[in-house]
């Protein structure tokens, strides 16, 4: 398995492409906005040779799903999200409005809804989606048990974790989700996340004054 990452969009949002050697791929958060950005995922997906096949959302925040209009037409794939997050989607013309994002495409509507225990596969590789509540009410997070990977979105940062004051956010639930169900996946997890650089879940309990 390998994984592409990119940075987008005003808000520094990562999105990313994980493939296998089947040239089967997904692509997850796609924060491309601008044309440029667009040009700089496809170019990679071409020069690859790759064939996305799902396109995932952690959760429906405006800077994760910028790019969800461009990737869904470009190849042709379905949308997948919790429905927990779907009101969030479904707003997002009037939130990106809010914060001056003009040239905001519209999201496809997900035909599929991911839940708990979920396997979301591609290739010859998948991940197991785990409900992972408190920054976004739908938000999901994607664990490669062979790989040692978790892809969090905004649950956790390097040393931070993600915000809980925006419409169906909650503290209380975002520190349930990290203990109870992030932390108890192995220490050595590697974790992507869906802003900044990357980390491990053993650094994160030593290291991350939120959750010491």
């Amino acid at each position: 398995m390998k994984i592409k990452s990119f940075i987008f969009n005003p808000f520094q949002e990562n999105t990313y492409i994980i493939y296998d050697e089947t040239k089967q791929c997904i692509i997850i958060d796609p924060g491309c906005y601008t044309l440029e950005e667009q040009n700089i995922l496809k170019k990679f997906i071409t020069n690859k040779k790759l064939k996305p096949v799902k396109l995932v959302n952690t959760h429906c925040h405006i800077d994760h799903i910028l790019g969800n209009n461009f990737v869904s037409k470009e190849w042709n794939i379905e949308l997948y999200i919790h429905k927990e997050d779907l009101p969030l989607l479904d707003s997002a013309t009037i939130i990106s409005e809010t914060y001056g994002l003009k040239d905001y495409q519209r999201s496809p509507h997900p035909k599929y809804f991911l839940n708990h225990g979920d396997k979301l596969s591609f290739g010859k590789s998948s991940f197991e989606v785990l409900f992972t509540p408190g920054h976004a009410p739908g938000h999901i997070s994607l664990y490669n048990k062979p790989n040692n990977i978790l892809v969090v979105g905004d649950v956790i940062f390097k040393k931070s974790i993600g915000r809980t004051d925006l419409p169906g956010g909650s503290y209380e639930t975002l520190i349930k989700t990290i203990k109870d169900i992030i932390f108890k996946l192995p220490n050595s997890t590697h974790v992507l996340c869906g802003h900044g650089p990357s980390t491990n879940l053993r650094f994160e309990k030593e290291n991350n004054p939120f959750l010491i």
